[in-house]
């Protein structure tokens, strides 16, 4: 019988080996110009400082689906640069967040950060069932906006189980948003006499992306770039609970449909957790960090360019402007929020 089961398991190698190959040469091309796409956006922003590699890529991944420049045999290799890198990218962005830092700034702005990330979500589902914008459409701008850009819609996205056009759709309206941010924040600081640091708690409690806030405190100038940032990353450090209380909501619906249930949190944001951790309680050399953040820019914009190539305009217009009203409302909500700490704390 031994012998038998032996045989048996032989005769499968070949087929297993062979099904694997079959796989990687079905993924390899879309993965490919994933890289490839990830290592034009990032040798854009080293030319033109200021810009961030995550925006690029969509951009340029956008640009590349909607010219038709993309043949269908990319899909399923593009697809799975969707998830793969997305999650290894959010497990290294732990390690820009130390505990340490946000202690150090004094518990006001943890609790900034809570509040935000709490009124916006709350307040941009609400707004959605006001304006009728789809549930799952909402809750990926809500957590978008208020958490930490495209990196948390992605993260939020595979607990959601949300389709490719709704992802899509929530990181091209963090970037419009985001964008616009950025004069406007150091504009309307300075309309209001706000002193930098003040306006630099604001900027990083209310913008988007990592990558804009870092551009926003540069406009402000002095030490804002640095509260700026520091207080961005204790609204990432937000991602972690949100992603698991999603996903417990996604457990009790999937028991009640019969569907497979996520884990309550996901294992990509463990490894985030752990990563806050070690740079929280060990001497992580600068070196590391810095090559972290390279890696985690690579990994995140191989993701965002993979997520671009999978918009097609003419189906993002359709969303029409209802979507646009809720953007643009959550963007209020968060900046209101941010404006009113900035003003309590400083």
């Amino acid at each position: 019988m031994e012998a038998l089961d032996d045989k048996t398991a032989a005769a499968n190698r070949p087929v297993k080996a062979d099904n694997r190959r079959r796989t990687l040469t079905l993924l390899a091309p879309g993965l490919g110009v994933a890289v490839g796409g990830a290592v034009v956006a990032i040798g854009i922003t080293l030319l033109v400082r200021g810009l961030s590699p995550l925006l690029v890529a969509i951009a340029i991944g956008v640009v590349a689906r909607n010219l038709g420049l993309l043949p269908e045999r990319l899909t399923a290799g593009l697809t799975v640069a969707t998830r793969v890198p997305l999650r290894l990218g959010i497990v290294v962005l732990g390690l820009q967040l130390s505990l340490h830092d946000l202690a150090g700034l004094g518990w006001g702005i943890p609790i900034l950060a809570a509040v935000v990330v709490a009124g916006g979500i709350f307040g941009t589902l609400g707004l959605g069932r006001i304006l009728k914008v789809p549930t799952r459409q909402s809750l990926l701008v809500a957590c978008g906006f208020s958490i930490c850009g495209a990196a948390a819609v992605a993260g939020v996205q595979g607990v959601l189980d949300a389709d490719e056009e709704e992802t899509v759709t929530a990181v091209a309206l963090v970037v419009l948003f985001g964008t616009l941010m950025i004069p406007s924040i150091p504009l309307f600081a300075g309309l209001m006499g706000l002193p930098s640091d003040a306006a630099a708690v604001w900027a990083g409690a209310s913008i988007h992306e990592v990558a804009q806030v870092v551009a926003v405190g540069g406009i402000i100038g002095g030490t804002a770039l640095a509260t700026a940032v520091t207080v961005k990353l204790a609204r990432v450090l937000m991602l972690a609970p949100t992603v698991a209380i999603l996903s417990w909501r996604q457990r009790r619906s999937g028991a009640v449909a019969g569907k497979k249930r996520p884990p309550i949190v996901p294992l990509f944001m463990i490894g985030f957790m752990v990563m806050v951790l070690l740079r929280s309680t060990l001497p992580v050399p600068t070196d590391v960090l810095a090559a972290a953040t390279t890696i985690q820019s690579f990994l995140l914009a191989t993701a965002m360019f993979a997520l671009g190539t999978s918009v097609r305009l003419k189906t993002l217009l359709k969303r029409g402007g209802r979507t646009l009203a809720l953007a643009g409302g959550s963007t209020a909500i968060v900046c209101a929020l941010g404006l009113a700490g900035a003003l309590i704390i400083t």
